[in-house]
């Protein structure tokens, strides 16, 4: 006779409720938690998160109010409930809504943010950036980049369509999600 054991699916509250390390990063992946170590984020992983945070800012001034919020420095957003997944995004544009939702002790932002942004990192394995593509666009995130510092490319998924791949010699659309931005992929790595 064998034995199955089932593991129990976390949720936010048990997220935060564990004891604070600044060993390991934790998340929440389909109500499985994740651990791994932290590692330092390079200059140029940096440098592009700013980069982009600053740009996007900038299209965002321009934007008729309630234009939401811009987040980074791997801000937690709740994008599934049942079972949770919690993450932690680089860059993120979050609706009016879940800006408007956020109270001074909120741990995370709930619900998928309109863009996710992932600088990649020498850690990162091909295999989680593609399941983590996968959960943010059936979880309802509208767009999400890829941006390879080290190939100086942009590659925005969608939902329902294939990924477009920018160079730096290209001009970076927003598209109906994003109304009105542009940006060359240059920008992003000067």
């Amino acid at each position: 006779m064998s034995e199955t054991t089932t593991a129990k699916l976390m949720t936010s509250d048990d997220l935060f409720a564990l004891p604070h390390t600044k060993r390991l990063d934790r998340w929440l992946f389909r109500g499985e938690l994740r651990e791994s170590k932290v590692t330092k984020r390079n200059p140029n992983h940096a440098g592009a998160v700013m980069t982009i945070g600053g740009i996007l800012r900038d299209w965002l001034n321009t934007r008729p109010k309630p234009r939401g919020k811009l987040y980074g420095g791997e801000a937690y957003f709740r994008i599934r409930k049942d079972p949770e997944t919690n993450v932690g995004i680089d860059v993120a544009l979050a609706t009016p809504e879940q800006a408007a939702a956020v109270k001074k002790r909120s741990s995370f932002v709930d619900g998928p943010p309109i863009l996710a942004v992932e600088v990649l990192s020498p850690y990162d394995k091909q295999q989680e950036i593609s399941e983590t593509i996968e959960e943010y666009l059936d979880c309802g995130v509208k767009q999400v980049w890829i941006v390879d510092t080290s190939a100086e490319t942009v590659t925005v998924h969608r939902p329902g369509a294939e990924p477009v791949m920018y160079s730096r010699s290209q001009t970076l659309p927003g598209g109906d999600d994003l109304p009105g931005f542009s940006c060359t992929v240059a920008d992003i790595f000067e």
